[in-house]
């Protein structure tokens, strides 16, 4: 169910949160709803990430982070025989 909600802001604030909403075509009323649902805790807790970031989240095994931490030791150890 809609509700109307009345707010008062700064002129300069509102022209430039029209001109984002327009750019990315999409409502003002829209943004503010969104951000108003993201502040509940459930949301702030258990934010999913969008698809882009997901594919980009890598599980690292145990034995992953062995690799790294011993790349990290032979770069230590170059970069100090480099100086």
């Amino acid at each position: 169910m809609n509700a109307k909600l009345t707010l008062k802001l700064d002129k300069k604030a509102i022209e430039t949160a029209k001109n984002y909403a327009k750019r990315h075509n999409r409502s003002l009323s829209g943004m503010v709803e969104n951000y108003f649902l993201n502040l509940s805790p459930e949301k702030i807790y258990h934010k999913k990430h969008s698809p882009v970031v997901e594919s980009l989240t890598l599980v690292l095994s145990e034995d992953d982070l062995e690799k790294f931490s011993q790349d990290d030791e032979r770069a230590r150890y170059i970069l100090k025989k480099e100086i």
